[in-house]
């Protein structure tokens, strides 16, 4: 079993991710406990995500969906919580699709990435699936993956 790591640890890793993603300049290791103020959009969005994170898990029976959202994509992917093992995944940012999803709103895309994830899925003989919306609200993009996932064939 895993050691838990703290509270801080995570919020740390988290604010390392957002700095390169976003391409800003992050100060040192050592500097980050007294300069550093993490955006307050990134910690509440943490919070909600731990809290969800320590109700859902999943299993290999009833893997865990898993959402990810950025500004212009969508990726969602199925994960057994025993194994550590990531079964099926589906993105809207694969170069084979890329001129699929043209011309379409980001909603209707999350809706085929919700089929596409249902397709895999059913490949690999996963039909119950126990839903982690990662912190973002049930709505939008979020819902339509959902929703997309459902008329593919997968128990929520």
């Amino acid at each position: 079993m895993k050691a838990k790591i703290s509270v801080v640890k995570k919020v740390k890793r988290l604010v390392s991710k957002f700095f390169r993603r976003t391409g800003r300049r992050q100060l040192s290791p050592s500097k980050l406990k007294t300069k550093m103020k993490v955006p307050e959009k990134i910690q509440r969005r943490f919070k909600v995500k731990m809290r969800v994170r320590k109700k859902v898990t999943g299993t290999a029976e009833r893997p865990r969906l898993t959402v990810y959202r950025s500004l212009n994509h969508i990726y969602a992917q199925l994960i057994d919580d025993d194994k550590g093992v990531t079964l099926a995944a589906a993105t809207s940012n694969k170069k084979s699709l890329e001129g699929s999803f043209k011309g379409m709103k980001k909603s209707e895309v999350s809706k085929k990435v919700g089929e596409m994830l249902a397709e895999n899925a059913k490949a690999k003989g996963i039909t119950k699936v126990v839903f982690d919306r990662n912190g973002y609200q049930y709505h939008g993009r979020v819902k339509a993956l959902a929703d997309g996932a459902r008329e593919g064939g997968l128990e929520f």
